[in-house]
């Protein structure tokens, strides 16, 4: 039996790197962990979601979803980015046009996002989430801020206006909390028409500070 020499030994793995032969690793293996995990936060919220529960149901190593996303807050935080993607889109809807119809455009929007079950679903999981734990809901504003607050406040008339663009989100989160998980009636059972009539001159007069018009006294 030869001696040992050097560079007989395996090299060794850096941080967080899966053992070679412990994985499948390759094109697409990113996205997949990422799906599964929005999957599994969805299902079970962030609390009882693990990284090793979406390794699994991943079909990788634990240790590869730590490679691509580090710790448990980071990858909530990417599938997150992702399940917000669609609200993204609302700072550019509300400076899009004039901004005295800034309130229906963003209202008309939010419900568009809310009544189309595959994007309710995941965004639902965040809100129970964030609701539930403290973790969560700090990365829940977190993203919130940085891709909505503070892309629609410069862009508000008068002053306090980062006040005023939270209290348009609040709204309209408010709305979708009783609507949707709360089930609240009549408001679970309303034609989104007639919510969105209602709520858009309401998020208009947080954006804006115009008083929402009176409206026409009933027959």
């Amino acid at each position: 039996m030869r001696p040992k020499r050097a560079g007989d030994d395996p090299p060794k793995r850096g941080r967080g790197r899966p053992r070679r032969g412990a994985v499948e690793d390759g094109p697409g293996t990113r996205d997949r962990i990422l799906a599964t995990a929005r999957s599994e936060f969805a299902e079970h919220g962030y609390d009882k979601t693990s990284i090793r529960g979406i390794a699994k149901s991943a079909g990788v190593d634990p240790a590869l979803v730590h490679h691509y996303f580090g710790t448990k807050e980071q990858v909530f935080e990417a599938a997150l980015e992702v399940t917000f993607a669609p609200a993204m889109a609302v700072p550019d809807l509300v400076l899009a046009g004039p901004m005295d119809g800034a309130g229906e455009r963003m209202t008309r929007f939010f419900f568009g996002v809310w009544e189309n079950r595959l994007s309710r679903e995941p965004l639902l999981a965040v809100i129970r989430s964030a609701v539930s734990n403290e973790t969560a809901a700090a990365i829940f504003r977190r993203i919130v801020t940085r891709n909505l607050l503070h892309r629609i406040t410069p862009s508000l008339p008068g002053p306090d206006g980062e006040m005023r663009a939270e209290l348009a989100v609040a709204q309209l989160v408010g709305t979708a909390m009783l609507r949707y998980i709360v089930k609240l009636e009549p408001m679970a059972s309303a034609d989104p028409e007639e919510l969105i009539g209602k709520l858009a001159p309401i998020v208009q007069y947080h954006l804006t500070g115009a008083p929402p018009s009176p409206q026409p006294a009933a027959g």
